[in-house]
């Protein structure tokens, strides 16, 4: 792992110390909940009551502090608005997990009695709020933080200063005193810019949005790795008003990766975070400067070394699905090819490796020319259909994939309906309103129109041969072309 040396900056000191908190409290989180999970297994069905609630909420926990730690990167300028918040909640929170783990960890009671215990004595100095419900009221708390940092338009102040008051009142019977310094600005309804109602959403917010059609599990064990650069917290140069388009965790959230369009010129940048020495390092590079190339259950990136002349692994990003891996992938391909900043992309990156192609045709979209193909993985089975730009600069630039299950059998899935058009059923497409992407209800048919009489022909008896292409999502990956 590649780490520079962190630049002195005695101003960022409170904001570093608390958002390493998050990661602090987020490795606490998860040894506790790991404990408890041990501790439901040996519990007999009787006594299970609320433990596995509270399991899910301290596992929620951990996930939501990542995130902001994560998210506080990009969005470096509106750190300050957090400092405040996150002072209030990460003492308590803390608290609350060291106090589970004494009781878990005292080994005068069954297991049954540490349980009990530990619910009806943290209910007790709650005021009656069970122990479950006080991660409830964290994990709110946490995601109003997010919302605020992140600008979301689901923010809402008053809800976030009704949990305050709570874990106040926790803090107060826990004989925790109030934070004694304020550490960032108050935050007022007027000093809150309106949130932005535009409908006009990056196509790549969307992207991970939806729960996936199927899941075809890839063969791996071999953890991931970010090779760097890095750099601490703080130390990298992000435009203020940047845009988070997705953050997607790698194994158990040891690696995240945030996608972001940058706030000056709107280029897409990677930034990945990795753990090190016990702290978050981080690591940017422009989708520009990166090659992609997929190996078995990875994605790999490359980065060009001006030091050593020669190209060197930026990441390789272990996948669990054959699904997952293959929309990081295209997406990446449509971010890169739309990119006013990349000088070429190589034709070897538009090749996915391991796929088989078993159907290709032109298509026509929205009066658009699309290539059509029909993929099929060689490592998991799982087909899917592609749909590509099919002349001009942007050529080979994905526009949409759908990810075909094989879980039956069906007749009606495909009907020819003319000499050029085919249909399918019982697609989950997205529909392209007004040049952006927007998601809608699944839809009952979709026409597919053909350049050529030959074309939908040969798809009717490719896909009629095959194992059966029957129902799909379909992931769209920008703007009509």
């Amino acid at each position: 792992m590649e780490v520079s040396s962190p630049i002195e900056d005695a101003g960022a000191m409170v904001d570093a110390h608390l958002l390493k908190g998050c990661c602090l409290e987020a490795e606490r989180s998860d040894s506790v909940w790991l404990r408890l999970e041990g501790l439901f297994l040996a519990l007999p069905e009787a006594n299970r009551r609320h433990l596995r609630s509270l399991i899910d909420e301290i596992r929620t926990s951990s996930l939501i502090l990542r995130e902001l730690a994560d998210l506080s990167q990009v969005h470096q300028d509106r750190v300050p608005l957090v400092l405040d918040p996150l002072n209030t909640i990460l003492p308590c929170m803390s608290r609350s997990l060291r106090d589970i783990t004494t009781h878990y960890e005292n080994r005068k009671l069954t297991k049954v009695n540490r349980w009990r215990t530990m619910f009806h004595e943290m209910t007790n100095e709650a005021g009656g709020l069970q122990l479950p419900q006080r991660f409830v009221v964290y994990n709110h708390y946490l995601t109003a933080i997010r919302d605020l940092l992140s600008r979301s338009p689901n923010f809402d102040l008053n809800m976030m200063e009704a949990f305050r008051l709570q874990i106040m009142n926790l803090r107060e019977a826990r004989g925790i005193p109030p934070p004694p310094i304020q550490a960032g600005p108050l935050v007022r309804y007027g000093t809150i810019p309106p949130a932005d109602k535009d409908p006009s959403i990056h196509w790549a917010e969307q992207i991970f949005s939806l729960p996936l059609p199927s899941r075809s599990p890839l063969k791996g064990g071999l953890p991931s790795e970010s090779f760097g650069p890095h750099r601490p917290w703080g130390h990298l140069s992000i435009p203020n008003n940047s845009q988070v388009l997705f953050r997607r965790p790698i194994d158990g959230d040891k690696i995240s990766l945030i996608a972001y369009s940058d706030g000056r010129d709107g280029s897409p940048y990677l930034l990945l975070r990795t753990f090190y020495m016990g702290g978050p390092w981080f690591s940017l590079r422009g989708v520009h400067e990166l090659c992609i190339q997929r190996e078995n259950d990875s994605i790999q990136f490359k980065r060009w070394s001006r030091s050593e002349n020669c190209s060197k692994l930026w990441a390789t990003l272990r996948f669990q699905t054959w699904e997952e891996l293959t929309l990081m992938y295209c997406t990446f391909l449509a971010l890169k090819s739309r990119n006013t900043l990349t000088v070429q992309l190589g034709t070897k990156e538009y090749a996915l490796k391991s796929e088989q192609k078993l159907f290709q045709a032109c298509i026509l979209d929205d009066g658009f020319k699309h290539s059509l193909i029909v993929y099929e993985d060689r490592l998991t089975g799982g087909r899917r259909i592609h749909v590509a730009v099919w002349e001009g600069e942007l050529r080979q630039c994905p526009v949409w994939t759908a990810f075909v299950t094989h879980q039956s059998a069906s007749p009606t899935w495909l009907k020819r309906v003319s000499r050029k058009r085919v249909r399918l059923a019982d697609i989950q497409l997205c529909s392209k309103l007004q040049g952006l992407i927007s998601c809608p209800d699944q839809v009952e048919h979709i026409p597919t129109h053909y350049a050529e009489t030959k074309d939908a022909e040969a798809n009717r008896v490719s896909t009629d041969n095959s194992k059966g292409l029957i129902s799909s999502d379909a992931t769209p990956f920008s703007s009509p072309s």
